[in-house]
């Protein structure tokens, strides 16, 4: 037998081999590997406390359960981390990412650095959505929309180009309050110990998840009140606190809220690089959806308070990044204006 028929003969053998013997070297990848798991905020934080349940109940739900490792590489707000996954991180598979949900819409803000294109990240799913709120001290004498036009709130932000900053413009200019800006506090824990020690009256972007998992007794004791709510759907905890989007009657101004809240439909998103190979991304994307749903996982989550409801498959949060970056310019020019991106 020469030696082409001999070649035929085989690859006709192994087109009849079962499926999963087949399948078999692309499911042991990961066998005797290590992850990378990189988390684009720094460490104690909310996104930090997810990514690390996720590297401890990962590893069971990928065949040959390799060993993933949490890399924290925090910077201008998530774009040190994606820029990182966009142009360096290895492309095998072997590296993953946990980004900030406002990190992926930098590049349509207009913010300089963001050298990467959100629609080629390789989703692999995110555990939850993500609630915004308007919150004020319960001492504060205000208690609704109509109230807070009438009267300047002083809420705590770290930068005017920040996240919290761009949400106080954002319900500045669709409900018309009275939002002062107090910049200088780093971050949210910051910001919330500003808050309770009288030196703002409230903040402008507490989210549901990040409040409940560092703040719960505020909820509890009711030392906080939510004047406004805003994301993808209504939290059930927040009884007949408002939506933003109900209170609007201007079909630009809805189309404009929904651009904003593009992040918060993400949820708390994880990717893998640009031109990982298809196969290897539909195993983390499988193994990833299965820890989400996964009752050890959902304990831990619920134990920490990391405000898990409702996991987003890949699909999902590829329309929501694709359908944000074909928002028409109009409303485009008017959300950059309101971001205030270097």
């Amino acid at each position: 037998m020469n030696k082409a028929a001999l070649t035929f003969l085989v690859a006709l053998a192994a087109l009849h081999l079962p499926v999963a013997l087949r399948a078999q070297p692309i499911s042991d990848f990961y066998k005797g590997k290590t992850i990378v798991l990189v988390v684009s905020s720094s460490v104690g934080g909310g996104y930090d406390m997810l990514s690390r349940a996720v590297a401890r109940h990962l590893p069971k739900h990928l065949a040959g359960a390799p060993t993933i490792i949490v890399r924290n590489m925090p910077g201008a707000g998530g774009i040190t981390a994606a820029n990182y996954l966009y142009t360096l991180a290895p492309r095998d598979g072997l590296t993953i990412g946990g980004l900030q949900n406002s990190t992926p819409f930098e590049p349509l803000l207009g913010a300089k650095g963001a050298n990467f294109d959100a629609t080629k990240f390789n989703w692999l799913g995110s555990p939850s959505f993500e609630t915004g709120l308007l919150m004020l001290w319960h001492t504060v004498p205000i208690n609704s929309v109509e109230e807070m036009r009438t009267r300047e709130v002083l809420v705590a932000s770290s930068a005017a180009n920040s996240s919290p900053s761009g949400y106080a413009r954002l319900l500045s200019t669709l409900l018309g309050i009275k939002l002062k800006i107090v910049l200088g506090y780093p971050g949210m824990i910051e910001s919330f110990l500003a808050l309770e020690n009288g030196e703002v009256e409230g903040y402008p972007s507490a989210f549901w998840s990040a409040l409940m998992a560092t703040r719960p007794n505020w909820v509890a004791e009711k030392k906080v009140k939510f004047i406004v709510q805003f994301g993808p759907e209504k939290e059930k905890g927040l009884g007949d606190v408002p939506a933003v989007e109900d209170l609007l009657t201007k079909p630009d101004d809805t189309s404009l809220l929904q651009a904003a809240i593009a992040p918060l439909k993400l949820g708390r998103p994880f990717v893998a690089p640009p031109g990982v190979p298809a196969e290897r991304v539909e195993i983390l994307q499988d193994a990833v959806m299965a820890t989400f749903a996964d009752p050890d996982f959902l304990a831990e989550a619920e134990k920490q308070k990391l405000g898990i409801n409702v996991s987003r498959p890949p699909a999902m949060l590829k329309d929501i990044v694709d359908r944000a970056y074909s928002t028409p310019p109009a409303i485009i020019e008017r959300l950059r204006a309101i971001a205030q991106r270097p």
